[in-house]
């Protein structure tokens, strides 16, 4: 079947072919080549009843009790979220009642404010409100729906609204009731971030540019810039501006500092009652989003609502499960769904985009991406798209690479055009050799490397906005990274200084990792280097207590002797972070006393003996204390980064059983209802977890190839892969019979070979066709064996 066929069969009431790709708007959105689609190999499974994987998917998953989700329309990885606002720091609480705004950017799962430029809100009568917390909208969520790629609500009054997006526009309609004064707000003053600057244009009877600076993400940051031009579907008969509280009616433009701007534009329905918009939006300038509004502009809502569903099909087409409950698929295909909402094109269509030096650039043979969660992502979602979506995966490194190119350093926690510094360790790293020890670093491992290694080993000057390895002065002479509790930030958003002791595990973490990739480039000295430093998480390991503790800047142990009640941890305790030594399982288990002492201690730490009892209880009352409660525990926190690898320790300590138990019990937190995310999502990077976990092959030391082994919770996944990055196009994971109480391996085989130790390389996942676990109602031998644990990573 020639790729065009095979897509008009798959887009059956999406419009046509060459509709779809213009309305995704290129990149890595657009509909792929001869070459692109033969390089995909089909799929196995069936859809679910109904016939559509979008179905199941639930985007008012996370939606309470700070999931901080979204529900509103994007498609995969587009650099616009049209998404309605409550009230909430992040955006949306599926708990509030009212509605201020529909805005064009939102990240899925972020712990602080970020984004909601541009909320628009259709009214009716006069306009005497500016302040979007007075004039929000009344709703009901028994008149309110949401799939992939669209959302509408019922707004009290009468108005209906319904939202969809290309990879650039979000486009709204709106149906109003009959009435001379219907209107549409769009505010350019209020987003959920701090606004710095605003200018409003209404440039003629159709069309509303804005221009909106912000700042702020946990924290001050540097400004950036985002360009907006909407275009309505039919004339306005009246127009006007507002600054402050002043609204002028007629007034073509406005701007101000801080303070709410925004236009008004008003539409006469009482024969019409349906408005629709189109919203570009650029990171560059006006004429991108021009540009971007051409492009991807013009079409109807429901043309593009239809390609939006289609290209969410094709995404989540690449796994097909079979079996479990439908409460466990629709929570899997959801976690898929949201494992693609991020990291976002940061291109407009014709490649340029606004690199860290603040000047414009053009992204020439690859799409540009940006905003990077890193030290979420890279425990999860990272291995998750190298493995499904590897061409976007290879952009997304790529884009990372010029960001060091750009502004002199690699990012840590980057949003749009700058570096937020929020979180700490040196996540970029392992995010990087990922992505080259997947394979999609070719032609450009040298320079990656050269990067990576001037992060490792140097601080950002002073001048520069990346704070990198900010303590890496002490740890290169002493180390460790001392714990100053008190110090005066040096630049905006988090220190490593604050948290001496987790940094110091993480930059541990990042030279092992640093060091493999060393080796097998050829640089020798580097990699003995970053080798013996991969072992300095010895050096805060204290032996009166037997856990890791902060040290000082003398060198002296720091906080409360009590591992549960220690300091210098990010996000996290003493026995949390003990186990953050993937890189070295064994030398870290010896350290604290030996195998039975580390399985007496993880029993202790994941409350084994309550878990056999009642698995789903256990995680709710006693791993769970709150979703940003980090601190004072010394049980397993599944809702926080920390402890993500955490289940999978029992893998090196040959009771890889137990790591199943955890890991089931764990993923009893995810459900399908809007308080069914555990944690703060983080760009995917939970959603990631629960995905890898119910298919049973999990990034156990990420930056590396290896991928740890457990029970699915689903007879059959089939995972459908890119040829050009995994020959095989396909690998099959099955476990026939698998459930709560068949939850046990008793025998793996990879294309029929038995198969003992508890994980695969990436090359093994290239050369296989299937993975087959047996399972039973109790433990077994199997993965035992010496040998049979992850490898020390060298």
């Amino acid at each position: 079947m020639s790729p065009t066929t095979k897509w008009t069969r798959r887009l059956r009431g999406a419009g046509t072919v060459a509709a779809l790709a213009a309305l995704l708007g290129g990149g890595a959105l657009a509909m792929p080549s001869a070459q692109a689609d033969a390089a995909r190999a089909p799929a196995g499974g069936r859809a679910p009843a109904g016939g559509r994987l979008t179905d199941l998917v639930n985007p008012f998953i996370g939606t309470e009790n700070e999931g901080n989700t979204y529900p509103g329309a994007a498609v995969p990885f587009g650099m616009v979220q049209l998404s309605p606002d409550t009230g909430h720091n992040t955006g949306y609480d599926h708990s509030d009642t009212h509605i201020r705004g529909f805005s064009a950017v939102h990240l899925s799962g972020v712990g602080c404010g970020l984004g909601g430029d541009l909320p628009t809100l259709p009214t009716t009568g006069d306009v005497t409100e500016t302040d979007y917390a007075k004039y929000a909208a009344e709703f009901s969520h028994d008149d309110e729906s949401a799939s992939p790629g669209r959302y509408r609500v019922g707004l009290k009054g009468g108005i209906e609204a319904e939202l969809t997006a290309t990879a650039r526009t979000g486009v709204q309609r709106y149906t109003f009731p009959a009435s001379a004064k219907a209107n549409v707000l769009l505010n350019a003053g209020q987003s959920l971030h701090k606004t710095v600057r605003t200018k409003v244009e209404i440039l003629d009877h159709r069309t509303v540019r804005t221009s909106i600076t912000g700042s702020g993400f946990c924290q001050d940051t540097r400004p950036y810039t985002l360009h907006t031009l909407t275009r309505f579907d039919r004339p306005f008969t009246t127009s006007g501006t507002w600054k402050g509280a002043a609204v002028t009616e007629g007034a073509q433009q406005t701007s101000a500092g801080e303070e709410r701007t925004g236009a008004f534009v008003r539409f006469d329905t009482t024969k019409d009652r349906t408005v629709e918009a189109t919203t570009a939006i650029s990171y560059v300038d006006a004429s991108g989003a021009a540009r971007n509004l051409r492009a991807e502009g013009g079409r109807s809502y429901d043309r593009v609502a239809g390609a939006a569903r289609a290209a969410w099909e094709e995404r989540l087409g690449d796994v097909r499960a079979r079996g479990g409950s439908e409460t466990v698929r629709r929570t899997f295909y959801s976690s898929l769904y949201r494992s693609f909402l991020a990291p976002n094109i940061g291109s407009d269509v014709d490649g340029r985009y606004t690199g860290w030096d603040q000047k414009t650039h053009r992204a020439k043979g690859f799409t540009y991406y940006q905003n990077w969660s890193l030290w979420d992502t890279y425990r999860t979602q990272a291995q998750l798209l190298a493995l499904l979506a590897p061409r976007e995966s290879r952009d997304m490194a790529l884009s990372v690479l010029k960001i060091d190119v750009q502004s002199g350093w690699l990012p840590k926690w980057g949003y749009g055009t700058v570096e937020t510094n929020i979180m700490t360790g040196d996540p970029v790293t392992p995010f990087l050799t990922n992505a080259y020890q997947q394979g999609l670093l070719k032609g450009y491992e040298e320079k990656a490397y050269r990067a990576l290694k001037k992060n490792a080993d140097g601080v950002p000057p002073a001048d520069s906005a990346p704070v990198g390895r900010e303590a890496n002065k002490e740890y290169l002479a002493e180390g460790f990274a001392p714990y100053v509790k008190g110090r005066p930030h040096a630049k905006p958003g988090d220190s490593d200084y604050d948290h001496g002791a987790s940094a110091t595990l993480e930059y541990a973490l990042s030279d092992a990792m640093l060091g493999t990739m060393a080796r097998e480039l050829g640089h020798d000295a580097d990699a003995r280097r970053y080798a013996a430093r991969a072992q300095n998480y010895r050096k805060i390991f204290d032996n009166s207590t037997g856990f890791f503790r902060a040290r000082d800047a003398s060198g002296a142990f720091a906080g409360p002797a009590d591992p549960a009640k220690s300091e210098g941890f990010h996000e996290g305790t003493s026995w949390q972070y003990q186990w953050l030594v993937p890189q070295d399982i064994p030398g870290m288990v010896d350290l604290i006393g030996g195998k039975r002492t580390a399985t007496d201690r993880l029993d202790s730490f994941f409350a084994y003996e309550q878990l056999l009892k009642d698995p789903a209880k256990t995680a709710r009352e006693v791993w769970v204390n709150g979703p940003y409660d980090y601190y004072n525990a010394d049980k397993y926190n599944p809702q926080n980064e920390p402890d993500l690898i955490a289940p999978y320790t029992y893998l090196s300590t040959g009771q890889p059983w137990k790591t199943t138990d955890v890991v089931h019990a764990a993923l009893t937190l995810f459900t399908d209802a809007p308080t069914g995310m555990t944690g703060n999502d983080d760009l995917g990077t939970m959603s990631a977890w629960n995905v890898l976990s119910s298919i049973g092959v999990f990034p156990v030391q990420p930056g590396t190839d290896t991928w740890g082994l457990s029970t699915p919770v689903f007879d059959r996944v089939d995972l459908r892969l890119d040829r050009r990055y995994y020959p095989r196009g396909a690998l099959t994971v099955k476990a026939p019979g698998t459930s709560d109480s068949r939850r046990y391996i008793r025998a793996a085989r990879v294309d029929g070979v038995a198969h003992e130790a508890t994980y695969l390389t990436t090359d093994d996942i290239r050369d296989a066709r299937e993975l087959s676990f047996t399972v039973g109602e109790k433990p077994s031998e199997w993965g035992t064996s010496e040998g049979a644990a992850p490898p020390v990573v060298r």
